[in-house]
């Protein structure tokens, strides 16, 4: 009988052993709320003790924001202000979508100083962003430390310049809307209040000190481009195109592999659907998976941007079609240097031809449906709207770029976590985690409407019938 439990328990022993040196061989990679991104995503990677990849997900766990049915029964003079409170950091993209739906939607024209100055706006909000997420969110990685801080001490005047840049395009945004966030200066039909010819000359200068902030930038990450991981997948790329410059406010949907397309057909390059590991809805384009934002943008559009941006992206090392989605950061440093440049020839046009008193445009409420497509800094942004004949949305759709990059990080991580499987766990989570960085999503902007209740027509017929009375 002794030898008997005395040989259970060398069993019972070999087969614990056993257990612990698949456990040790297994690795799990579960990050709650990763961190340095606007929002909530979860990182979940799994490799089993035979190096197979067991989970890959990216999960989306931020609280729906209902904006969409928050603006129904509300009137055109309203919804701009209403929809640029969807995001902190992109207001000015928001509106300006928000604000090309409703003209379309009504009939209304703007005149070609208002198009110049919102322009500017959106170049001001370009770079802010970009530059906040180049210096703050991905440089700390890029020098392997857990945040900006430490940079103040070894890396101070790279930091300053840094800082000096940003600051710079807060002024910018303020000059020309009113204030840095939520601006209040662009109204349907034009512009509220216009800069005068002494701001423009102090914004000429500040433009000049920008672009060359921007460039030393762009020498710092020209000796930091190698420590990006290599790493390319092909997908779909998709942004706004135009022949006359590098769209950004205007144009219609191009794509890498699909027709081009007016932004009135959005939906048919959008293709929303719910997947249960997200409360943002996903998107699929002509194949699947697709990717908005800045290296979608300077893949379709690189030969139209600026002299200098063209010359950031060759000192880079960027060069289109690329395939790498951890370089979507230097692409979003070739269009800081490429606003910088853009808005200093826009400012001098209006300083040539003078900043003309407009009046306030006359607008009748009219029954119509428009759409506005812009390209905010992490992608290609859509506002649909319909109008009833008091001037009240009756039915408002909005597709976030995030929205629409989620089912690509997905794939990428797909693709990329059987490549680095046999790492350790710090190593996969610190690439996992860059390369969502990489994208700069905006996650709590992505969550919106997601109606599960499957309205029947007479539901769905009440419903706008009580908008209307409204």
């Amino acid at each position: 009988m002794e030898r008997k439990a005395r040989k259970t328990r060398e069993v019972q022993g070999m087969a614990k052993a056993a257990r612990k040196t698949r456990e040790d061989a297994t690795r799990k990679v579960h990050v709650h709320h990763l961190s340095r991104v606007e929002g909530h995503g979860n990182i979940v990677a799994e490799i089993d003790e035979k190096g197979m990849v067991t989970a890959c997900r990216w999960e989306v766990p931020e609280a729906p924001r209902f904006f969409e049915a928050m603006i129904l029964g509300r009137r055109f003079t309203d919804v701009h202000q209403i929809v640029s409170r969807i995001c902190g950091i992109c207001a000015i993209g928001h509106q300006l979508a928000s604000l090309q739906a409703t003209e379309e939607a009504l009939g209304v024209r703007i005149s070609e100083q208002t198009q110049i100055l919102r322009k500017l706006a959106l170049h001001a909000e370009n770079v802010q962003i970009h530059l906040l997420h180049i210096g703050y969110l991905v440089l700390p990685d890029l020098l392997g430390v857990p945040s900006v801080l430490p940079l103040a001490e070894t890396h101070r005047q790279e930091l300053l310049t840094l800082i000096g840049a940003r600051r710079l395009s807060n002024d910018f945004s303020q000059m020309i809307c009113g204030r840095t966030t939520h601006p209040q200066r662009l109204v349907p039909g034009g512009m509220s209040k216009l800069p005068s010819e002494e701001e423009l000359v102090q914004l000429k200068g500040m433009l000049g000190e920008m672009l060359h902030k921007a460039l030393a930038v762009v020498d710092l990450f020209a000796l930091l481009k190698d420590k990006f991981p290599d790493f390319e997948r092909p997908t779909e790329y998709v942004s706004l195109v135009s022949p006359h410059d590098y769209a950004l406010l205007w144009g219609v949907i191009g794509s890498s592999k699909a027709e081009r397309r007016p932004a009135s057909r959005y939906r048919a390059t959008t293709k929303e659907y719910c997947t249960p590991q997200s409360t943002a809805k996903w998107t699929r384009g002509e194949e699947g998976p697709y990717m908005v934002g800045a290296l979608a943008r300077f893949n379709l559009n690189a030969p139209l941007l600026s002299g200098s941006a063209k010359a950031a992206a060759g000192k880079l090392g960027l060069a289109a079609p690329c395939h790498n989605p951890y370089l979507i950061t230097l692409a979003q440093l070739v269009e800081v240097v490429h606003s910088a440049e853009d808005s200093l020839a826009l400012v001098e046009s209006l300083l040539s031809r003078g900043v003309k008193p407009e009046p306030a445009p006359t607008i009748t409420p009219a029954a119509g449906r428009g759409v506005g497509a812009v390209e905010v800094p992490r992608g290609i942004l859509f506002h649909s709207y319909e109008y009833d004949d008091k001037g009240r949305i009756v039915e408002a759709d909005c597709v976030i770029p995030t929205g629409q990059n989620h089912a690509n990080i997905q794939a990428d991580f797909d693709a990329l976590l059987p490549i680095i499987a046999g790492l350790g766990e710090p190593e996969i989570e610190l690439k996992l985690s860059m390369l969502v960085r990489a994208y700069d999503p905006c996650i709590s902007c992505s969550t919106h409407l997601i109606d599960v209740r499957g309205l029947d027509e007479e539901q769905e017929r009440r419903r706008v019938t009580f908008i209307r009375k409204k």
